[in-house]
């Protein structure tokens, strides 16, 4: 026991040497007063510092806070910008409401719905995967919102960067944008229902009379409604060739074996040559337009 703390006594000497050690190889430098650029600081009316910086002249004068009560920042008149810190808040606010606005606000959800539905009508279970189902509609709103997405940046993002707007006209920028492309693809109707389960009133038919807490959940109405429509369309030509082959089976003698079996590779081959894929997404694409 006596060994062990005789070791450590001698490793914490030996810590403390290493420590003295290197504290005195380290260079030192010297910090001089200088005089305040006002373009860094703003204004001589504005300079917070009460003093000019070097002008004390006894330890009483030194030993006193040389700031004033007030602050001013500047954001891009000068050369303030927005922390870092800031940003990154702002940053993983606007991730962590990204799933939600591109849920309710784009076309996702239509174009979604619409190929889930041409993975059902031809009974092929997996294929394609979810993964690729959702990739694929990811890239066609991509595609299809990108000329709002450029309005957004060019009308809002950028006069925010350079310090032309606030915030509050930041967020009444980058809305409107949105509420231009919902306003295109919601019915009256939807808009009535949801008006008038609010209270609010509805005379003039403007865009701008309409909240947004209305006019989403009456797009969405609207994307869910044309979705299904579209897969019921999708739909028709497939339940005829199940049809076919049921009655075919049934004719023969067959009842044991399932008719998907068989109508299933008639499917896609009905599919393919008909260039599915081709006419459902161009199709899709265009009802946004």
């Amino acid at each position: 026991m006596k060994k062990f703390f005789h070791a450590n006594r001698i490793m914490k000497i030996i810590c403390l040497l290493l420590t003295v050690g290197i504290l005195s190889i380290i260079p030192s430098s010297s910090v001089y007063a200088t005089e305040v650029d006002s373009h860094l600081t703003g204004s001589t009316e504005e300079r917070t510092n009460i003093e000019e910086p070097g002008t004390a002249s006894t330890p009483d004068e030194l030993s006193e806070l040389n700031i004033a009560n007030t602050m001013t920042v500047t954001y891009n008149n000068g050369n303030g910008q927005v922390s870092g810190s800031l940003r990154i808040l702002i940053t993983l606010t606007l991730i962590a409401l990204a799933p939600t606005l591109l849920i309710m606000l784009t076309s996702f959800t239509k174009v979604l719905i619409v190929l889930h539905f041409t993975r059902s009508a031809l009974n092929t279970q997996t294929a394609p995967p979810n993964q690729v189902l959702i990739g694929l509609a990811l890239f066609l709103t991509f595609f299809i919102m990108r000329p709002y997405m450029t309005q957004i940046y060019e009308e809002a993002v950028v006069p925010m960067e350079q310090g032309e707007i606030d915030q509050q006209e930041f967020l009444e920028r980058g809305i409107q944008p949105l509420r231009e492309f919902m306003y295109k693809q919601t019915q009256t109707e939807d808009v009535d229902v949801f008006m008038d389960i609010s209270g609010d009133s509805w005379e003039s038919g403007a865009l701008d009379d309409i909240p947004l807490s209305v006019l989403a959940p009456a797009f969405m109405v609207g994307q869910l409604r044309e979705a299904f429509i579209i897969g019921f369309i999708i739909y028709i030509p497939f339940i005829v060739i199940d049809m076919v082959v049921s009655s075919a089976l049934m004719s023969m003698g067959m009842m044991m074996l399932p008719p998907t079996t068989i109508s299933m590779p008639f499917k896609i081959l009905l599919f393919v040559l008909a260039d599915g894929w081709n006419l459902i997404i161009v199709n899709l694409v265009r009802t946004f337009k």
